[in-house]
């Protein structure tokens, strides 16, 4: 048998530069998500350090002990993290969430009210909005932001959305109908 000759390979600038750009985009993509690098609006609070973005740590599958039993949305204020309990107390999803500035008090709530789309009190445009508590007038709602951006830090004004990942918010829709039980732990 004869040896085949290997191809020669010819390198352009083109070429060069589309490696470039996927490598560029490799090492993004191994660094993971960041919920404020999609479409973050800058703000001048921002600028001063403040920041209410989830921490990136592993997802904790452990339902809070506190937190009941059965179906449920359970909302742990400390983690800033939102876990969707099924029948057989298992959970079907967790994920972080940025609160606004006014949190609800621990204890068990049940969805009131369900909105499609509406303003924020930040003037952002959001989507699957879910209403289970007040506290000082201000009502408590979790909410995705409907360009994906995560809100600014809110100063000194009083908000009561609990804001999400559009995915996130998706699947809490799906799952939080009226009258289902949301439990508030510390």
């Amino acid at each position: 048998m004869r040896a085949v000759p290997a191809p020669k390979v010819w390198v352009t600038g083109l070429t060069v530069g589309a490696i470039a750009a996927v490598t560029a985009l490799a090492v993004q993509a191994e660094k993971g998500p960041h919920p404020t690098a999609a479409k973050a609006r800058p703000s001048a609070s921002a600028a001063a350090g403040a920041s209410s973005a989830p921490t990136k740590s592993p997802a904790p599958t452990v339902v809070p002990d506190s937190s009941g039993t059965g179906r449920r949305v359970v909302y742990s204020l400390g983690k800033k993290r939102v876990w969707l309990v099924d029948a057989s107390d298992a959970s079907r999803r967790t994920f972080a969430v940025w609160p606004g500035t006014v949190s609800p008090d621990p204890g068990s709530y049940a969805v009131s009210s369900r909105s499609m789309a509406t303003t924020g009190s930040d003037g952002v445009q959001i989507e699957n909005i879910i209403y289970f508590a007040a506290k000082s007038g201000i009502s408590i709602a979790f909410s995705n932001a409907v360009d994906g951006s995560s809100p600014p830090p809110a100063g000194d004004k009083q908000t009561g959305g609990i804001r999400m990942r559009a995915a996130d918010g998706a699947a809490l829709w799906k799952f939080g109908e009226a009258g289902t039980s949301v439990v508030v732990v510390k």
